[in-house]
């Protein structure tokens, strides 16, 4: 872990920024998927996590917090994932606080230079 700045993590997942690598990008990385994501794109994302929560699974379904029922939708056109309620729950924290951080560390920053 000595590569990486950790931004965030959770029971899900995690997030950070290559060490080595000079980029904008933030890797978010969960359920064994990655994708590295702009600020904005995080908060499109934010946005399509309130989206799935808006699904119902299935009226008589035992398994609502488990079952992977819901579909999300991520900054990527061409990729969505189905993924349980209580993974939704989680990955909004993993977003979520990935954005407060940078949020944050950027202010302090800028706070820092003058």
């Amino acid at each position: 872990m000595d590569c990486i700045y950790k931004i965030y993590n959770n029971d899900i997942g995690i997030s950070f920024r290559w060490k080595e690598i000079p980029s904008r990008l933030i890797q978010v990385i969960f359920r064994d998927t990655g994708f590295h994501l702009t600020v904005e794109e995080i908060e499109l994302f934010i946005d399509k996590v309130c989206d799935a929560k808006v699904q119902r699974s299935c009226a008589s379904c035992e398994a609502a917090g488990s079952c992977r029922s819901l579909l999300l939708q991520t900054p990527s056109d061409k990729v969505s994932m189905a993924v349980s309620i209580s993974e939704l729950s989680q990955i909004e924290d993993l977003l979520r606080g990935t954005l407060f951080q940078i949020k944050m560390n950027n202010y302090l920053d800028d706070l820092c230079k003058n």
